[in-house]
């Protein structure tokens, strides 16, 4: 009897290690389907030079396309449209005249786009400012400090609500008025590749031009895509971080006053032209770094964010909070600090982290 007892005991114990077993097998097989790992391969990686610039772009792709000959077409012919540069360009056409008729598909959207921050910002942001940039020598003839009377007389050229435009053409109402996009051109030239690579089935990408970037999906390692935000010293290494951001399907901008300048008088000439006084900006925001749902719009913020400085800057992304802000500026002391707005806290680390 006590030998079928024991047995008895012994069949319990190793049933209920079945029974243990078996839920344990089954709580292993209904774990959640987000917490699985997807592995990705494919990974291409582009590099060239454009808009005075170099580009640098990386997309996934099970086939591994190369699409930087088609890429290098798509920039020349925006180029065509939107660059300074080019002589015989959509935009030097027009900054030669009073009118041009658009043939090419670049130069409607940018118009579009600049009204809209220009009327956000108050002006801040206005691509009119172009014969300003020059005079202060930051156009293509180089520095020279030019004095306040042609400062001034300069005055009356600048006003995007001056420039006018439909579906089929852009008009100014003043001759002599000049546009100059490079404060929001580079933004929509990432935007575009981006698009482009899109078309073509590409859902992970990361698209950068001249520090301008645009992110799409996850990189190879299933992740969001990170990127750096330089430390704003003039003699700064590339590689020398003051923070990193993880880009949730969005563009990316940061404009800064710490490196494009040149001296005179033992004064710092900032690249920074403010619309309204017609002068180099003068305060204490050195970075401005603007997340928002496509680049070209995050490339005009960042400028206007330099112009407005720290405070008007923190108040108008409260204010609307139509795109997020990393601002870096110094303090009464000259140390260097930060402001993040609330919705890019999540996706921020610093390097010290």
């Amino acid at each position: 009897m006590r030998t079928n007892a024991n047995k008895n005991i012994i069949y319990s114990i190793i049933l209920l290690l079945l029974v243990a077993v078996v839920y344990l097998y089954r709580q292993n097989q209904q774990k959640p389907v987000e917490e699985t790992v997807v592995k990705v391969t494919g990974k291409v990686v582009l590099n060239g030079n454009t808009m005075g610039t170099t580009y640098n772009i990386t997309y996934l792709d099970p086939t591994e396309r190369d699409f930087q000959a088609s890429i290098d077409s798509l920039l020349t012919v925006f180029n065509q449209s939107l660059s300074t540069y080019i002589p015989d360009s959509e935009l030097s056409r027009f900054n030669q005249s009073d009118t041009l008729y658009f043939k090419l598909p670049y130069f409607l959207p940018v118009l579009q786009s600049s009204k809209t921050v220009y009327e956000i910002t108050g002006g801040a942001f206005d691509p009119t400012v172009g014969p300003l940039v020059n005079l202060w020598g930051f156009g293509p003839t180089g520095p020279q400090l030019k004095d306040s009377v042609n400062i001034d007389g300069m005055l009356d050229l600048v006003g995007f609500n001056k420039i006018t435009f439909d579906s089929a053409s852009v008009r100014k109402s003043q001759s002599g008025m000049y546009l100059d996009f490079s404060a929001i051109a580079k933004g929509y030239g990432v935007d575009v590749v981006a698009e482009f690579l899109q078309g073509k089935g590409i859902e992970n990408l990361l698209v950068e031009i001249g520090g301008e970037l645009v992110a799409r999906g996850v990189n190879e390692k299933g992740e969001l895509w990170k990127v750096g935000i330089n430390r704003p010293e003039e003699l700064g290494r590339a590689d020398d971080l003051f923070s990193i951001v993880a880009l949730q399907d969005k563009g990316m901008a940061t404009s800064g006053n710490y490196r494009n300048y040149y001296e005179a008088g033992g004064i710092k000439i900032s690249h920074t032209i403010n619309p309204a006084t017609g002068r180099p900006v003068n305060h204490s925001l050195l970075s401005a770094t603007v997340l928002a749902k496509d680049c070209m719009t995050a490339d005009a913020y960042a400028t206007a964010m330099m112009v407005m400085g720290t405070e008007k800057a923190i108040e108008l992304q409260k204010s609307r909070n139509l795109f997020e802000i990393f601002l870096i500026y110094s303090d009464s002391t000259g140390q260097l600090k930060s402001f993040a707005s609330d919705g890019i806290k999540p996706f921020l680390s610093f390097p010290q982290d």
